[in-house]
């Protein structure tokens, strides 16, 4: 899986222990700090996925039976937090997204709807051809090719979105090299993080339309 690395998950700071220290407990920082991870990318699942069950335990409704309501409520709030954070931290785009977020560098929807230079050509011909399918379909013509040429668009633009993915996984890992570098190169990976979810999002899309257009 993309994204995984040896990184031990320690601390459990956040998240509240027990009924009787649980009115005190702080507010989450963010998912990763749920975790007592850095803001890293390359997390390993076994180690997420047992920290993650850990905490859901000492969060389990049975430790609160005898509780305060406040304490109950505040129980349940964590635990959707705790599911939340897991949720997104064992994807490894939700990962990086999320990461750009609590980063103030997510710019999602900002260049999405215009194709990316190197593409503006496929594009224009996939749009072509999903029109004459649709007009073929409208008409009952014959659609053998027509789809037959989308299958090959779609593979096509699926290897894109697997390129994109190894593109991610490299830039992912300058960034956890760069974690308590100089603040401009950080910025400047997050820039190129941010164009590749943008770009990954719009070939995703792409592809979605022609699925729908093959069912």
């Amino acid at each position: 899986m993309l994204f995984e690395d040896a990184s031990e998950s320690s601390g459990d700071a956040n998240i509240m222990t027990s009924p009787a220290t649980s009115a005190k407990a702080p507010e989450l920082a963010d998912y990763f700090a749920i975790f007592g991870l850095p803001r890293k990318l390359w997390i390993e699942m076994s180690a997420l996925e047992s920290k993650f069950l850990q905490l859901s335990w000492k969060l389990h409704p049975d430790n609160f039976v005898n509780a305060s309501e406040r304490d109950r409520e505040l129980s349940l709030k964590r635990s959707s937090e705790l599911n939340d954070a897991y949720r997104t931290l064992r994807d490894p785009v939700a990962r990086v997204e999320y990461l750009l977020e609590i980063e103030g560098a997510r710019k999602e929807g900002e260049h999405k709807q215009q194709a990316p230079p190197e593409l503006l050509e496929e594009v224009f011909e996939l749009n072509e051809s999903l029109d004459e399918l649709r007009e073929a379909q409208a008409s009952e013509g014959d659609i053998t090719e027509l789809k037959s040429r989308l299958v090959a668009a779609e593979n096509n633009f699926q290897e894109k979105l697997g390129g994109l993915d190894a593109q991610l996984q490299v830039v992912a890992g300058e960034w956890d090299a760069a974690l308590t570098g100089d603040p401009a190169a950080r910025k400047k990976i997050m820039g190129r993080l941010n164009e590749l979810l943008n770009r990954r999002s719009y070939i995703r899309n792409l592809v979605a339309n022609v699925q729908k257009e093959l069912v």
